[in-house]
């Protein structure tokens, strides 16, 4: 049978034995929260020191330049460019580009651009963002603004970016500027002077009167033309030379052009009795101004002249020699006539008479 002592001695030992695990249960306790406590502080440190040396910053936005790549009497088309600069270690989504022109407080065009592209990490780059405007929509809009003027504009741009840490941000910007109205020119052929005068072949000059009905010169670089007498195209040529044409102003242009005054049937009677004959002109020109180059049509329909030179201009030497030649030309084309028509002789004019050249018809004698 066992002694009490021998009970005792095993309870004793339980106890030890118990206070024993228990001393190691705190002391493994302690030592997981101190490594837990040394993980947290350690990604923490680490933390800061990555956002200390990389850092995230706002992105910066500019609109560098508004360009005119094309002007026409019917609309413009400009290019707005907008630097952004990006100081993030990461790529930055461009979300939606918003954009608002206005005049004078009235909207003229407005829209959205979704999904605008990425900015590179560390980088720049450059957005163009292309705008168009239909001037027909903006004269039937608003009365005040009449074809030829200048107007100024606003330009509002709303960048929307998606940067870490910060969240979508809104980069607003604005430029001033102004963009003109285009008017299309008046043209009139105040007269024509001949260099040479035959049947088959007449070399003359056209003097054109263009008036520039815009609030803003034209620099004249090219001119293609077509010319019809009494319906009959007498052909058309380009512009050899450069001319400026002041706002508002009318300047005076000369061109050469090549025809056959047989071509022209019953036209060409009229002009040797020294009627009217009627003519249209179409074409166009190229022109700069300080908004860019323009192509601006030019036409004339229903218009009158004559195949002679204004007693007005002063040159009187220049006149005689035109209708002396008109005169000569005036009997070959009557002689030919004659003879198509089976008329006896043709009775001749002098060639220095230019009263018969200016109103009298040269009319062949029948037997």
């Amino acid at each position: 049978m066992a002694s009490s002592d021998d009970k005792a001695q095993v309870y004793d030992r339980d106890v030890k034995d118990k206070g024993k695990d228990h001393k190691e249960d705190e002391k493994d306790d302690e030592g997981k929260g101190g490594f837990l406590d040394k993980v947290k502080d350690f990604i923490h440190d680490i933390g800061e020191k990555i956002e200390g040396a990389i850092g995230f910053g706002k992105p910066t936005a500019d609109i560098t330049t508004i360009n005119i790549p094309h002007i026409s009497l019917e609309k413009a088309e400009l290019v707005v460019d907008v630097l952004i600069k990006n100081p993030n270690p990461v790529p930055i989504p461009l979300v939606d580009i918003d954009y608002l022109i206005a005049s004078d407080g009235r909207k003229l065009i407005s829209g959205l651009i979704p999904d605008a592209g990425t900015i590179r990490a560390h980088g720049e780059e450059t957005v163009k963002i292309p705008v168009k405007l239909i001037f027909d929509d903006i004269k039937n809009t608003f009365d005040d603004i009449q074809p030829g003027s200048i107007i100024p504009y606003l330009i509002k741009v709303d960048l929307i970016v998606d940067v870490p840490v910060f969240g979508r941000l809104t980069l607003p910007l604005e430029k001033t500027g102004e963009i003109p109205i285009p008017y299309k020119p008046d043209i009139d052929i105040e007269k024509i002077k001949f260099e040479t005068f035959s049947f088959e072949e007449t070399v003359a000059v056209l003097h054109l009167k263009l008036e520039n009905k815009n609030d803003f010169d034209l620099f004249l670089n090219a001119l293609d033309y077509e010319v019809w007498l009494c319906d009959v195209s007498i052909g058309g040529a380009e512009l050899s030379k450069s001319a400026k044409i002041e706002k508002t102003g009318i300047s005076n242009i000369e061109v050469p052009i090549t025809f056959r005054p047989k071509d022209l049937g019953s036209a060409l009677w009229d002009m040797m009795r020294g009627k009217g004959t009627g003519y249209s002109i179409k074409g166009n020109i190229n022109v700069d101004t300080p908004f860019g180059a323009m192509k601006l049509p030019i036409s004339k329909e229903g218009g009158t002249t004559r195949l002679k030179k204004n007693k007005g201009d002063g040159n009187d030497d220049d006149d005689d020699e035109f209708n002396m030649g008109f005169a000569l030309a005036s009997t070959g084309l009557y002689e030919a006539r004659a003879r198509m028509e089976g008329l006896g002789p043709v009775v001749r004019p002098n060639a220095g008479d230019c009263s018969v050249a200016r109103s009298t018809p040269i009319i062949p004698h029948r037997h």
